[in-house]
């Protein structure tokens, strides 16, 4: 029985300290306890970064997105610490492959170019923070409110319960439209066209009751009624609203806002006028057109 279980341990002894490449240097063994002390790295990391957050961030005035960006880096550094310890208890000589890594590093910088400029823009916006948690914004063509802001990609879930993974270079190379951005109120135009003759003074009141009317209309600044201009077939109104559901809803908003401006022009025989074009014909033009030439 001790022969059977010595030889065992020779065998898994033999296994342990094979080598793979290098003089003795990178072993099946140290590979095995690298994996092991790795994975010790991220446990540790994820729950000191919950308890920070919980017991320490938690506790100070800074915002929730400048908590969660401080995290977020306390997380990495963490991790980049704590991997080296592991290559040092494992015993790699990181010295042995400083050449191989350099012979590499070339061809890592140009095949992960994006990579690197969205760490370094996810690095940008973490620290200058024109964006946070929960604003709604606009960029390159998406539209929604950030969930998550990551290093490499930012995630932003659309009105429609999509979620879009946007690289963080995007938020520094294009024009970002955040419509949270210090001050939730936002201004909404929503234009209306009646039929020449009506009674603009009554159009006033009506679009302005039905301003007040929407529960999401804020009082102050009071809506105000613009006359924009004399088109082609109606006469051009804008209501302008303030609102706050620019950060949630705004196509609701909007359409509420119609469906209540529709009823009450409705109601009080406001027409809403089509595009509409008069034809004149011109008598004796088809006779000059069908004569003979002499």
């Amino acid at each position: 029985m001790n022969d059977t279980l010595q030889s065992i341990w020779n065998f898994v002894a033999k296994v342990w300290g094979a080598e793979l490449f290098g003089d003795g240097t990178v072993t099946i063994g140290g590979i095995l306890m690298i994996v092991f002390l790795f994975a010790i790295v991220i446990v540790a990391e994820r729950l000191l970064q919950r308890l920070i957050i919980r017991r320490f961030l938690s506790k100070t005035r800074l915002q929730n997105s400048l908590q969660y960006g401080l995290s977020r880096i306390f997380g990495y550094i963490l991790i980049a610490i704590g991997f080296y310890i592991a290559f040092q208890i494992a015993g790699f000589d990181l010295s042995s492959l400083a050449i191989v890594a350099a012979s590499l590093g070339v061809g890592v910088g140009f095949g992960l170019q994006n990579i690197i400029n969205n760490f370094v823009s996810g690095i940008i916006i973490l620290a200058e923070r024109p964006i946070s948690i929960g604003d709604r914004i606009d960029v390159a063509g998406v539209a929604g409110r950030v969930t998550k802001i990551q290093l490499r990609s930012t995630t932003v879930v659309t009105n429609d319960n999509i979620t879009m993974i946007v690289p963080n270079a995007d938020f520094i190379s294009n024009t970002v439209t955040n419509w949270s951005h210090g001050d939730p109120k936002v201004r909404i135009r929503v234009p209306i066209g009646v039929a020449y003759g009506t009674d603009l003074k009554l159009l006033q009141n009506l679009l302005l009751e039905s301003a007040v009317e929407h529960p999401k209309t804020l009082k102050n600044p009071p809506p105000l009624v613009m006359f924009t201009e004399f088109g082609d077939n109606s006469l051009n109104f804008e209501l302008a609203v303030w609102t706050e559901e620019m950060t949630a809803t705004p196509i609701h908003f909007t359409s509420q806002m119609n469906f209540i401006i529709e009823k009450k022009l409705r109601n009080n025989d406001i027409e809403i006028p089509f595009p509409q074009r008069d034809l004149h014909v011109r008598s004796g033009l088809s006779k000059s057109i069908n004569e003979p030439c002499v």
